[in-house]
Order: structure tokens, then sequence, then C-alpha cells
């Protein structure tokens, strides 16, 4: 490597950059058999007319001062000196923390800011306003997985042991029958991984399990959720009818008597209820495969077909991110388990259930059990928190209830909010009313390379 070229990570993959005259020539990283092509965003970072270069400051929070403002997101920023800058965010620091405390304060970031730890943005603003305010009202779980992260605890276990420690692609290509996705496996996915990759091997696991035999099977709405590799089939159903279809199968499984009664005897709770549920015992509904069908959008004898397959074969069921992100999205997730619990296969190599197989580059990778080096985060003396998605609903109803996990919890009233990394405006549902709960603090602090929907 020359001495102009300097090795990087990104969440898209490791690549080497070199400057020239304006604009950074990409190389991937070496190692890598299947690099990303998100990494040529790359070339033009400098020079983009979005880029910021200076500290700029909303022109109606410089001439007026800190107040809820309704000309955020159309308003004109100023640039100002560093020294001017440093001097004004300290100085609303200090009257926030002093008149309303830490807890009028929102630590904001999704975290998905930079890879590695130093320049982590999520992990240096906590690390900030721990050690110098002695906290901020935090935010948990994702957009992503926010369903899935609360309810797998419940049932099996936290959701990273399942995701990143769960089955691996190489099990899957040394052991796997039968690999049943809902949602699919799609390539695109995984070539992002927070924190950074260095080695996209989907494509290539996938190829080696279909030589070697994997029947690839994706239920989805969408064809190209399985990608070529896989040489598989698709299962196309109605979008949002999964926890339907599962229930079909369970019922073809247990009228042929094809489930493990011996583990779910050993290892299960509440499978007798859920044969009744499926009967129709309480209701009169019977759950079985016509019953499904209707709602899915497939045939009684293809969701018959496909139960009879998986018996007596090593059978993986996974479930993506977006199956959980819609109303009672909690229940394929819950239900896929079931299936993997009623074939008996948890806990076999290439086998039972994991969640969002293929989201991410890191899921589905070995995992390593040294700990990555970190910074002290400090304390947060701060037990104020909501879920991330809430955001809107926090800044809009300041003191109102709201449910979560089994508690009821209360909104603080934020005074100001300080964000390093990640942009809420990429991920969130109802952008309108975003914008308008981010006009509501006294103060909103940014801290952006580019001018993005917060930033703006």
């Amino acid at each position: 490597m020359s001495s102009s070229q300097k090795m990087h990570s990104a969440h898209w993959g490791a690549f080497q950059a070199e400057l020239q005259q304006d604009n950074v020539s990409i190389t991937p990283f070496a190692g890598d058999p299947d690099p990303s092509p998100l990494l040529g965003n790359f070339t033009n970072a400098l020079t983009h007319p979005v880029r910021v270069t200076r500290p700029m400051i909303r022109r109606g929070w410089l001439e007026q001062g800190p107040g809820a403002d309704t000309r955020r997101g159309n308003d004109e920023y100023l640039p100002v000196s560093w020294p001017e800058a440093i001097a004004l965010v300290s100085g609303e620091l200090r009257r926030v923390n002093s008149a309303y405390g830490p807890e009028a304060v929102f630590g904001g970031s999704y975290g998905w800011s930079s890879a590695g730890r130093f320049h982590h943005a999520q992990s240096q603003v906590h690390r900030f306003l721990n050690t110098t305010l002695g906290g901020y009202v935090r935010s948990v779980n994702s957009y992503s997985s926010g369903s899935a992260a609360v309810l797998l605890p419940h049932i099996v276990g936290p959701m990273d042991e399942i995701a990143r420690r769960g089955v691996s692609w190489q099990e899957i290509s040394a052991n796997s029958d039968i690999v049943l996705a809902f949602g699919g496996l799609a390539l695109k996915n995984s070539q992002v991984a927070s924190g950074g990759i260095s080695e996209h091997t989907e494509r290539s696991f996938m190829q080696q399990a279909a030589a070697r035999g994997t029947r690839f099977i994706s239920v989805s709405p969408l064809a190209s959720d399985l990608p070529a590799e896989a040489a598989g089939e698709w299962l196309s159903i109605i979008p949002g009818t999964d926890a339907a279809f599962i229930l079909g199968l369970l019922s073809v499984l247990i009228e042929r008597q094809l489930t493990d009664e011996d583990f779910l005897a050993s290892y299960c709770t509440g499978w007798p209820q859920m044969v009744a549920y499926l009967r129709g015992d309480e209701d009169g509904v019977v759950r079985d495969a016509c019953w499904a069908a209707e709602i899915c959008g497939v045939s009684a004898a293809q969701i018959r077909t496909l139960a009879e397959a998986l018996p007596h074969r090593r059978v993986l069921v996974t479930v993506a991110h977006a199956l959980q992100r819609s109303e009672h999205g909690e229940q394929p997730v819950w239900l896929a388990l079931v299936l993997a619990a009623a074939l008996g296969q948890p806990g076999l190599p290439g086998g039972g259930f994991t969640y969002a197989l293929g989201a991410l580059g890191h899921y589905g990778k070995l995992f390593n059990r040294v700990s990555f080096p970190s910074l002290p985060q400090g304390r947060n003396g701060i037990d104020r928190f909501i879920p991330v998605a809430k955001i809107a609903d926090m800044l809009l109803q300041p003191g109102e209830h709201f449910d979560y996990n089994g508690r009821r919890l209360r909104y603080p009233h934020i005074r100001l909010v300080y964000w390093a990394g990640g942009n809420p405006f990429h991920h969130h549902q109802d952008l309108a009313r975003l914008r308008r709960a981010f006009c509501q603090p006294d103060t909103l602090i940014v801290h952006v390379p580019a001018v993005t929907g917060e930033a703006g």
C-alpha cells in the first residue's frame, strides 16, 4: 500500500482509499470475496454539495435564542467559527441542565454513523452527556427489530444470542436440508453491517449449500427476496399473512402426527394450548390448511405438500425483519419458533430457528467471543427512556403515559436534543409528524458531515 493509500472500514465493507486531487479512489479489501458496490458512493464525499465544512447555526436560533420554532426545516443556516460554536453549545447545555436537569436532554443517535469504536458517534455523544451532565434520556431497541427484540427474550432468549450467535452460514452449507425463509434472504441486505465488515460470504455459502442439495424456500411477496445463487423456490403469499400460513403448516403436522412430541414435552411449554387453538376448541374456528389458504392466497394443497416435506429433515426456519414491522408483526416471529419446535429442530446444527438471517452482514457469522475494545461510557444517572420509534410522541406529548414491555411509563419534557450519528428522517414512519415534533425542543444540536433531514 502506498503512503497515499489508507485502509478504512465502512458499514458496507473494508476498502483502501486514495486521495486524487479533490476526489477519492476506492479499492475494496482484497480479501472480500463479494464486495458491495455501495462502496463506490464514497468517491465524491469530499466535494459533494451537501457536505458540511464548518459549524452552522440556524438563523432563527442565532437571532432569537432557544425556543420552539416552526421554522425548523425551512430556515437559513449561517456559518460561525469553531470558538463561537463551542461557546454557544456549552452555554446552552449549562442553561438546560441548570434549569431543568439532564432529564430534559435527549441523547439521540441511531448508531449507524461510523464504523469502528473510537469514532462511533453514538458512543461518543452518550459518553459526553454521561460525563458532563450526569446523564440523558435515552432510546431503546431499533426500528429494524423493535417488536422482535422485546418479544424474543420472553419466549426463547435475547435477540443478539439468536441473530448473532445462532445458526451460522457454515452450518447451513454443511447441514441444512431445508431453509424455510419467511421474508426471503435478499443479498442486498447482507451487504451492510453496523460497525463494518471485511468479508461478504453469504452468496458463496448459499451456492455451497445449494450444490450440496439444500432446498431454499422463500415465503415472500417478492421473488427477488431469494437470490439466484440459492437455486430455490418462491412461494408467493399475500403480504401480512405469514402467521396464518404457519398455522396451516402446524395443523397439517398435527393431523398427520408428524410433530416431535418428545421435544415439545421436554423443552417447551404451552403446546397443548397451541393445539387447542388450532382445533378451535374455544372459538369454533378450525385453523387448518383450507382456512389458511383462503387468507394467504396459496392453495391448501401447497400448504399440505410443504408441511409433509419438513419432518425427518434438518430444517432451519428463519424470519426477516420486515414481518415484525407491521401491526401484530410479533406473531410470525413467535409462530416460526413454534414451527421449528414442532419439528424438534432447535439446537441441531443447521436446524431450528433463527431471526433475521441475512438481514445484516454480521448475522449468520461465527461470533467473535472476544469483546472489541471500547471507551468507558460513564454512568447514566437518568433512568428515563423511550422506544426508539416513539421519538415524535415524546416531543409532541410530554408528560403523557405510554406502555412498554409490561410497564406504564411517562414521556419526559425534552428541551434539548443532542444528536450525533444516524438520521431519524431516514427511517421514521410519519416524516411530516416527525418534522412537527422536531420543532418543539428549545434547541437541536446535530453532528453530521452532510446535510440530512434532522440537520435541515
